[in-house]
């Protein structure tokens, strides 16, 4: 197996967003990526924030349907469940990295996850927090 990659939900709400364009297209090829190598991870925050946003604030929602279907495909990606030690390590690297709590709660979870690289456009792309390296796969290469 390839080396862990933990997705952010960003990555994932662009692959299913039909107005994202190129966006959507180079998600989309991470997601498939990261899906045949078995390399991809999770946390059940990323399909919570995953369902609501692609539901409700896309200009072309999702259907609820296929939201739900999606949520339980990528469901696959969890190996780890979010614990109080979970949240206590998200709060401290929250503090440590002058970051959200909620950007530290993915952190957090990547790190448990043993995960190299969080794909995100939302953190600094190049930084290192916790050990785990912040890649922007949607970056024009």
């Amino acid at each position: 197996m390839s080396e862990i990659v933990f997705v952010d939900t960003n990555i994932l709400i662009y692959a299913h967003d039909v107005d994202a364009g190129a966006k959507r297209s180079r998600a989309a090829e991470k997601l498939r990526q990261l899906w045949e190598s078995g390399a991809g991870r999770l946390s059940v925050q990323v399909l919570q924030e995953f369902y609501v946003n692609v539901t409700q604030k896309l200009a072309t929602p999702v259907a609820r349907s296929t939201a739900r279907e999606v949520v339980g495909s990528y469901g696959a990606w969890i190996r780890e469940s979010t614990t109080a030690e979970t949240v206590i390590r998200a709060i401290d690297i929250a503090a440590l990295a002058q970051i959200s709590f909620w950007d530290a709660l993915i952190v957090a979870s990547a790190e448990q996850a043993a995960a190299i690289e969080i794909y995100s456009e939302d953190l600094n792309p190049g930084q290192t927090i916790a050990g785990v390296n912040i890649v922007n796969p949607l970056a024009a290469s």
